[in-house]
């Protein structure tokens, strides 16, 4: 079927609809690094780097939870009704977030962003996949990509904008970003999450989970308004074979030796997606661009240029995972980013400043943002069986998050431990290492069917050597 078949219109409209989870997870995770010089001072821990740190990465605590629930939930209940869910968490994250003056209660609401960021992680770029036709699903899963960008360009753009030049720290205690622009910072957050909460009504049920819970008549009127009757008769039988023979998805099914290699990828691939280091830049901008000589005032402009980097570079990744490939796209970022920390390291090291860093750091985006970025969703979206993705994605984007919890936490102390130059050596050794197991294990998914990639991957490593 040619892709000028499908309704465009209405593929794309429940695609950012659902690809708001990803707006709010872009923002929610990265408003934190804009607000980080001013809530540190209000709360008193700049000079703990361990508290830092745990302030920092608690919501990636909630992103965990967030992850397992998803995945236990979504099976039984669908994809809508937790994307639902996770409109409302970070909708009382953002407002809790910006009222409290209590450290503890801060690092509550933080956690049930992350909650919601855990869900929306999992089940939107799900969703997507499970929804758009073979062809063009690499696409339209970067779509949810490109909403987690804009989604991090907002926030920068927000910390921006809301923050007052602060000459020295001693001022910002007193100052308007130290008493209320940091709450104005995670405030502005409940607009778009209110809007995803509305919206989110307004979309159907992922048709191959109503198959799933044999419900074929409405997974078919779904398909119908996405390719037409002949597009939907042929999808619901290769959905339907897909399904046959198989029990309850479960979590004995998914360690069933046939899914152990396919797992395996998805888990290895979602590590690697945080331990390449590239969040740290969003997270920790203030050391990145304060070890490179920049004042508190330059550093928020130079978070919004990576962060318009990070968008513009999203796009060309959309462009290109459908017609390079996700093999393809997944060894640039990996190769190119072991070159760009490995620069990075000897600026640091032989105490080069200012644009030279600046534009290493804006290279590293790009590398990430056309590659490891966009395609690591888009492949776990799309290499686990109908009968188990809920779980299996959910199991990939645990420890998609753990990795990221560990990054984020360790980064004050590797910084000052090992210092930047060291710091970002490790980086890049660590994406050496991601280039040889990609390179040795991925396999390609381009342009085919969720059920044919279940072919390709999980029924290939069962059979015997």
């Amino acid at each position: 079927m040619q892709q000028n078949r499908y309704h465009a219109g209405y593929l794309m409209a429940i695609t950012f609809v659902s690809a708001m989870g990803g707006l709010l997870f872009g923002y929610d995770f990265v408003v934190i690094g804009g607000a980080k010089p001013f809530y540190e001072v209000f709360f008193g821990i700049t000079d703990n780097p361990y508290m830092q740190g745990w302030v920092m990465s608690s919501a990636l605590i909630g992103c965990l939870l967030g992850a397992c629930l998803s995945g236990m939930l979504s099976d039984r209940y669908g994809r809508k009704k937790l994307l639902i869910a996770a409109a409302v968490l970070f909708t009382v994250s953002a407002v809790g977030t910006g009222a409290t003056s209590n450290l503890t209660w801060f690092i509550f609401y933080r956690l049930l962003g992350g909650i919601g960021i855990g869900i929306a992680s999992n089940l939107s770029p799900m969703y997507i996949a499970e929804v758009s036709p073979s062809d063009i699903r690499g696409r339209f899963v970067s779509i949810n990509q490109l909403t987690i960008v804009v989604g991090i360009l907002a926030a920068q753009i927000a910390n921006w904008l809301i923050a007052d030049p602060v000459t020295s720290e001693a001022d910002i205690l007193t100052s308007w970003n130290g008493q209320m622009g940091w709450r104005w910072m995670f405030w502005a957050e409940t607009f778009p999450a209110i809007a995803f909460f509305v919206l989110m009504f307004t979309v159907p049920e992922s048709p191959r989970w109503l198959a799933s819970k044999s419900r074929s008549e409405r997974a078919k009127e779904v398909l119908s308004r996405v390719g037409g009757e002949g597009y939907a008769s042929e999808q619901l039988v290769e959905i339907e074979q897909s399904l046959k023979g198989e029990t309850k998805s479960s979590l004995k099914a998914l360690f069933a030796p046939e899914l152990r290699f396919v797992l395996g990828l998805g888990i290895v691939v979602a590590v690697f997606q945080q331990w390449c280091g590239i969040n740290v830049i969003f997270n920790y901008a203030q050391e990145v661009f304060a070890a490179a000589g920049y004042e508190v005032s330059d550093i928020l402009l130079n978070i919004v240029v990576t962060g318009v980097t990070n968008v513009i570079f999203t796009f060309v990744g959309m462009y290109t995972v459908d017609r390079l490939g996700r093999r393809a796209l997944m060894l640039i970022g990996a190769g190119g980013l072991t070159l760009i920390y490995l620069a990075m390291g000897l600026c640091y090291y032989f105490q080069v400043s200012g644009l030279a860093v600046l534009a290493l750091v804006v290279a590293a985006i790009a590398c990430f943002a056309m590659t490891l970025a966009p395609v690591t969703w888009v492949l776990l979206s799309e290499i686990f069986p109908n009968r188990v993705r809920g779980a299996a994605m959910a199991m990939s984007t645990f420890f998609l998050w753990a990795a990221c919890f560990v990054l984020t936490y360790t980064f004050p102390i590797l910084n000052r431990g090992l210092q930047a130059s060291g710091t970002f050596w490790l980086y890049g050794a660590i994406c050496a290492i991601g280039f040889i197991f990609l390179y040795a294990r991925l396999p390609e998914t381009k342009g085919k069917s969720l059920e044919e990639i279940e072919r390709q991957i999980v029924d290939r490593s069962s059979r015997p050597e």
